[in-house]
């Protein structure tokens, strides 16, 4: 009889501070990512230091808005234990022990610390599972790259596979159109008198510059979102995909959430705002969506606000990603996108699976 392996999974995650005085140290790791600034160690070291110092005040403010700290560990954690159950009902030939682990980018629990736990707990072979659907250079990328490294420090060796991404995943789409479907009732029994309300798929933005150069997640985003109109299935549906959370002088992938929300004031349409880049409640939907853009839309005249949820630990989404993981153990890729095969197309020359042959 074979001996059933052991199983590490390992979500990740960008983190949070988990108190006002981590949000400087936070902002210096984030923007001293080069994924993030992409300039050499000796330049972009002193401006994360200055960047960080700027903005430490403001985010400090965002934070004491949701208790002072950000909720993305705990509500990270729910996921994992959710999936644990999931995993332990799926039938896994030759899987024993599966435990999942979350290792954050920026903040606590850092990657190197979950290396050396993962090694500790001696796995056969280990899924890494980035709870970023759609792949970007500066959210996926930048982990595994983390993760890559921490490894070869911990002499990590067990067979690794890396679920790059998966903005078609059926579970993962099913949960945020029940969502939808949730918020579209709600709004429209709200606002009886108003034109039908419009959907707005709000994804964080990125630079123009990093789309151009081959980063594939405008063009995943614009999947998920063509995936979750289909699965709604109303021919009549008005809906839109927009991005947040600019920061900086560059040019960002457009259009603005917040213009698309006054946008739709000026026509005196009711919004349902929709995240479908974000799993997890944290800063960016329970204050930019929930406060910000909330205080916007009344101003801006929107008959009706609605704001649908993360899919969070949604059963839908859990089961979903046990089958990604399925998937991953049940060959030998190193880098295996939902659905087992590149989903980009060629002009997305930073896809993970760029110069790969497809997973089999």
């Amino acid at each position: 009889m074979r001996e059933r392996k052991r199983i590490a999974v390992v979500l990740f995650n960008l983190g949070g501070p988990d108190k006002p005085a981590a949000v400087e140290p936070f902002l210096f790791n984030l923007f001293n990512d080069p994924a993030i600034i992409a300039l050499p160690d000796l330049l972009r070291w002193p401006l994360a230091k200055f960047i960080a110092k700027r903005r430490g005040p403001i985010a400090r403010e965002i934070y004491a808005k949701i208790g002072g700290g950000s909720p993305l560990l705990a509500n990270t954690e729910a996921q994992a234990w959710a999936l644990e159950a999931a995993l332990r009902e799926l039938d896994l030939s030759d899987v024993g022990e599966i435990k999942a682990f979350v290792a954050m980018r920026y903040w606590a629990p850092f990657t190197a610390e979950v290396a050396r736990a993962v090694m500790a707990w001696r796995p056969d072979r280990i899924v890494l599972l980035p709870l970023y659907p759609q792949y970007s250079t500066t959210t996926s990328a930048s982990s595994w790259a983390a993760w890559c490294e921490a490894a070869a420090k911990t002499g990590l060796r067990a067979p690794t596979t890396l679920v790059c991404c998966y903005p078609r995943e059926a579970g993962f789409v099913r949960a945020i159109a029940a969502g939808v479907r949730k918020g579209l009732a709600q709004a429209e029994q709200r606002g009886k008198a108003s034109a039908s309300p419009r959907v707005l798929f709000t994804a964080h933005g990125l630079p123009q510059k990093i789309v151009a150069q081959g980063d594939p997640y405008q063009w995943q985003v614009e999947q998920t979102c063509a995936a979750v109109v289909q699965a709604i299935g109303r021919r009549d549906l008005d809906w839109r995909i927009c991005y947040q959370s600019r920061v900086g002088p560059l040019k960002w992938i457009g259009p603005a959430t917040d213009e698309e929300i006054e946008r739709a004031g000026a026509e005196g349409i009711g919004v349902v705002l929709v995240p479908v880049a974000f799993v997890s409640e944290h800063s960016e939907t329970l204050v930019e969506l929930d406060i910000e853009y909330a205080e916007r839309a009344h101003r801006a005249g929107v008959p009706v606000y609605i704001r649908v949820p993360t899919v969070a630990t949604a059963a839908d989404f859990i089961a979903g990603l046990a089958q990604l993981v399925r998937a991953a153990l049940a060959g030998d890729a190193a880098i295996l996108p939902g659905g087992g095969m590149r989903l980009c197309p060629g002009t997305c020359g930073k896809c993970a699976m760029a110069g790969r042959e497809e997973a089999r």
